[in-house]
């Protein structure tokens, strides 16, 4: 078998490996779970690269019959839910993944901290202005996981409050899986060393000042915090039809890979038809042979 055939076959039989190698569960602890790890992969970084553009080719061509689709009636959509720590590769994953799709089909939304105004209504209340439409991929950088984690960690709500959360989350998917939404939740899991380096060269490097925040230093000081309210919100909110996906994150290109790998899995379930004509194609192409 030659290399260029090899490199082909990477991106199935990392895809059949991919979901049971990075699912979550009930019980999963995240201590476990090695951040510069490579579950179910076995290529090297030149590998995933390539096996990256071939799966962004094929993320291209299901995203562009979802959305056909949906234009013919077909109401499904897809949820990306990213979570991680600062640093992680949020951003790369939008770039190099989401970046593989036409646009128009994208909804993308990076949640902040709540506005005032956003702070005094139900904390799910911002996130349902923004799910995606039939035959769109919505992506939330960061997203309703904030108002558990965040607010666990910094003592922001009681603890009686976070616990309705996770039972909130859970009915608030359930219902978005009930609408022909399939939703992904994927965990970038970074090591605190690697963070620590990725802060550093955003300090050494003029063109990166503007990433870097000092807060996300404040931040590290509860990182084991983060780490207990991370397993937490995982092994609480990880359902069959929201399930969580824990993607190991020193190595962006793994990182990449896997969330594209999950993505295109989700889509080739869904399965999406380009949509028949509604017109004569023989009789359009006589039109126009004659025109």
């Amino acid at each position: 078998m030659s290399k260029k055939q090899k490199s082909k076959s990477r991106p199935v039989s990392f895809a059949d490996a991919a979901r049971s190698a990075l699912a979550a569960s009930a019980d999963f602890e995240l201590g476990a779970i090695d951040p510069s790890s490579t579950p179910g992969y076995t290529g090297d970084k030149a590998s995933g690269a390539r096996d990256l553009v071939a799966v962004g080719r094929e993320l291209g061509e299901l995203q562009e019959r979802l959305f056909a689709a949906s234009r013919a009636g077909a109401p499904q959509k897809v949820l990306l839910i990213l979570q991680a720590m600062d640093t992680a590769g949020k951003g790369g994953i939008v770039r190099h993944v989401i970046g593989a799709v036409d646009p128009q089909g994208v909804k993308l939304h990076a949640f902040k901290a709540p506005t005032a105004a956003e702070a005094k209504r139900d904390f799910l209340w911002r996130i349902n202005k923004q799910l995606p439409g039939p035959g769109f991929i919505g992506v939330f950088d960061r997203s309703h996981y904030e108002d558990v984690l965040i607010h666990k960690v910094r003592g922001l709500s009681p603890a009686e409050e976070i616990e309705r959360r996770y039972g909130a989350i859970n009915d608030f998917e359930a219902q978005l899986a009930d609408k022909d939404t399939t939703v992904i939740k994927v965990m970038l899991h970074i090591s605190k060393d690697e963070q620590r380096a990725r802060l550093a060269e955003r300090l050494e490097r003029e063109d990166k000042h503007w990433k870097f925040n000092p807060a996300d230093i404040d931040e590290r000081e509860v990182w084991a915090d983060y780490m207990d309210a991370y397993e937490t919100a995982i092994r609480r909110t990880h359902m069959p039809d929201a399930p969580w996906f824990v993607v190991p994150a020193d190595r962006k290109w793994y990182a990449r890979l896997a969330v594209a790998t999950l993505l295109a899995e989700a889509l080739k379930a869904i399965d999406p038809q380009w949509p028949a004509a509604d017109f004569d194609v023989a009789e359009q192409k006589r039109r126009l042979a004659a025109s």
